[in-house]
């Protein structure tokens, strides 16, 4: 049956609860908005009542916006069984859904309130006719509901019994301690939603075994005609159900309709990461970094016969782009994949050396971003051609606090072998100094003269961003550049020199 699933978001709420995570009012404010505004969720629980003066400042703005942009109904507080207090500090900073945290479990009603049912009826009913004097709307929490349902299903039935004639507009079934699965998730949930099917009722997922959007589903599949969720699964412990994961599943393996702009999702999830500081997993469906990244060539191969490596979750539907990552695995296909995206064609020939050059590099490091191709291109297709001449064939840096830096090498001139030390300004200045004692001591040969030294690295800042050097010589009048590649400047440079040395064989 296709219908439309309601979304309540309870990342300033419940995601507050984090570990770590605090959000202030300007943030609270931002996020509010964004979820209303660009997500497009039905409803917001924004905090818990009586928290502090802070919570209390950050509330009133974002009711004030709120009831400015006529959202306020979609502004929902957590507030307690107090005799009207939660109710009153609700009220005065300008919202107007109460959410009542009731006992959903006899055991917490036993041991946490020691009431009995009745009792603790009475005292709902007393708040609920408090908000209802206050002009506060009211939902309902049945916390620790789920094991409620587990152990006291009677109970369960009783409370709703006693409540459902009352002035509630929903009835909120929490898996408070994130104990469900799948099945029990749908078995409970079928089970209230048939027994009452006049009454609202959502499911509040918890993540404690990494089920909460399994869970979710259920429920939703069992007929709830509301679920909650957090951006980025943020949460108590291990979390709750993220939006964007629920969203994909119910909107693709349930076939329900939502109100819910998923083009916005991947923008208001990085704006929660920055404000939480709360690192999204790489690879966390739909919104980690590398969830639309082909690793392996035939799957990018795939991609460009008829889409066979495709699936529904397309990136473009959560405003991303498919990206095809550089590395030993990667192959010519993902490499032309990056090449069309940079505007940039290659012949045959000169894609095999680009290809074994990215396989080299990826035996160095995890993945090569489409920002190295350039380099990597460049110090590919630019390196001559003719048979290397001299080759280094080993060499050591050393650097000590204390002493001047010193390098070890070895190198064959043209079928003879020679080795040198020495110290320099630097480790790379002492590499030079060695090759030069050489070349004018042993081989009687001019060195070249270093005219200009330059480091280039990609975009982006990362440190394990691959390095190019560029080193300018000056040799017998003319004046020439080398470049190096790689994942250390110092080997880069290296690199560089070698080239150098086979590039004046031949002046």
């Amino acid at each position: 049956m296709r219908y439309k699933l309601e979304i309540m978001d309870t990342t300033l709420r419940d995601g507050e609860q984090t570990s770590g995570v605090s959000f202030g009012a300007f943030e609270k404010l931002s996020i509010a908005r964004l979820l209303l505004n660009e997500i497009k969720v039905n409803r917001l629980e924004i905090a818990s009542a009586r928290v502090s003066a802070g919570e209390m400042e950050a509330v009133k703005q974002v009711c004030a916006w709120a009831a400015k942009h006529k959202k306020i109904k979609a502004i929902e507080v957590l507030g307690f069984i107090d005799n009207g207090v939660s109710i009153n500090w609700i009220k005065e900073a300008g919202a107007e859904v109460v959410n009542l945290l009731c006992k959903g479990s006899l055991r917490h009603c036993q041991y946490q309130l020691k009431k009995s049912l009745n009792e603790h009826i009475a005292d709902i009913k007393r708040e609920i006719n408090i908000a209802e004097e206050t002009g506060i709307s009211v939902n309902v929490y049945l916390e620790d509901w789920s094991n409620g349902m587990k152990d006291s299903p009677d109970y369960v039935y009783e409370m709703i019994d006693a409540l459902k004639n009352c002035k509630i507009k929903r009835f909120m079934l929490p898996d408070t301690l994130g104990v469900l699965n799948p099945d029990s998730t749908y078995t409970y949930c079928k089970d209230i939603v048939d027994r009452y099917p006049t009454l609202h009722f959502d499911f509040h997922a918890h993540n404690d075994y990494d089920l909460a959007v399994a869970n979710t589903y259920a429920a939703a599949k069992a007929g709830i005609k509301g679920v909650h969720c957090t951006i980025n699964g943020l949460g108590e412990r291990a979390g709750n159900a993220a939006l964007s994961s629920v969203l994909a599943v119910c909107h693709d393996q349930l076939g329900i309709k939502t109100s819910i702009n998923e083009a916005k999702i991947n923008h208001v999830s990085r704006v929660v990461e920055s404000y939480s500081g709360i690192r999204i997993p790489a690879n966390k469906p739909v919104i980690g970094d590398n969830v639309f990244t082909q690793c392996a060539g035939v799957h990018a191969d795939g991609d460009s016969k008829n889409n066979l490596y495709y699936n529904d979750l397309l990136p473009e539907r959560f405003g991303r782009m498919r990206e095809y990552a550089l590395g030993k695995t990667s192959g010519k296909a993902n490499i032309r994949k990056n090449l069309e995206a940079m505007g940039i064609e290659l012949d045959e020939e000169s894609m095999r050396k680009v290809t074994d050059r990215i396989i080299e590099l990826g035996d160095k490091k995890e993945i090569i971003s489409q920002e190295d191709l350039p380099y990597i291109i460049s110090d590919t297709l630019k390196q001559d051609n003719q048979k290397q001449k001299i080759v280094l064939l080993n060499y050591t840096l050393a650097v000590a606090n204390g002493l001047r830096p010193g390098a070890v090498l070895k190198l064959d001139i043209n079928g003879e072998v020679y080795e040198a030390g020495a110290t320099g300004d630097g480790q790379f200045d002492a590499f030079v100094k060695g090759i030069q004692w050489i070349y004018k001591t042993k081989l009687q040969r001019q060195f070249p003269h270093l005219v200009d030294y330059a480091v280039n690295i990609p975009p982006g800042g990362r440190t394990d961003a691959l390095v190019q050097t560029s080193i300018t010589w000056e040799y017998k009048g003319k004046t020439f550049k080398t470049h190096g590649l790689d994942l250390d400047q110092m080997a880069a440079a290296i690199q560089a020199t070698m080239k150098m040395l086979n590039h004046i064989e031949d002046i």
